[in-house]
């Protein structure tokens, strides 16, 4: 199991738009799998290849591990999103509280839209379109704004993001790349 750095906030490449992929090579299929281990070792239900350092139209995610009451489950379902575009959104809109590995320790509310529809191509290379609703159309949204420069936190409004200030202040002085906790790295 790889598990790669995490940039966090203050980073100004998690601030950069993320280039498309030409196509499948053993480099993109190794980077996939690494940043699945990344991601399910800390804890996350998606992860961008932007967080990781590399600036590709690329995120894997996992909703399907969290049960309805917000609890992990063991059985996986790793999914993999190569050159995301939204299509469209709904009009509807809904509040959840988003929190980012990027971001470590800050929480707050979103709004986004509460249905999708989104163009990829899977980690085989194949063209897809579908529609999301629930967490999913939530996790797709927060990834693709990170392959666009986009930071959740970058969403809040203006009382929003005060109340975060200090918090957000100190992940930017810090200016530190995060690593999975050891007893994560261990599993």
């Amino acid at each position: 199991m790889a598990i790669l750095r995490v940039l966090t906030y203050g980073d100004e490449k998690l601030h950069s738009r993320s280039e498309p992929i030409d196509g499948l090579t053993p480099d993109l299929v190794r980077l996939i799998g690494e940043m699945a281990d990344t991601m399910y070792a800390a804890n996350g239900v998606g992860l961008a290849a932007v967080q990781v350092g590399v600036a590709k139209r690329l995120f894997v995610l996992d909703v399907d591990q969290v049960a309805e009451n917000g609890q992990k489950k063991n059985p996986r379902r790793l999914r993999v999103f190569i050159n995301p575009e939204i299509a469209w959104t709904s009009e509807e809109d809904s509040p959840y509280v988003e929190g980012c590995l990027s971001v470590p320790g800050v929480e707050a509310e979103v709004y986004r839209p509460t249905r999708i529809r989104v163009r990829y191509r899977d980690e085989r290379g194949e063209e897809r379109e579908e529609e999301a609703d629930g967490l999913l159309a939530r996790v797709i949204q927060h990834e693709t704004d990170h392959v666009d420069g986009v930071l959740f936190v970058d969403r809040l409004g203006f009382a929003k993001r005060q109340g975060l200030a200090g918090q957000l202040r100190r992940l930017r002085n810090e200016r530190e790349t995060v690593v999975v906790p050891a007893d994560l790295a261990a599993r």
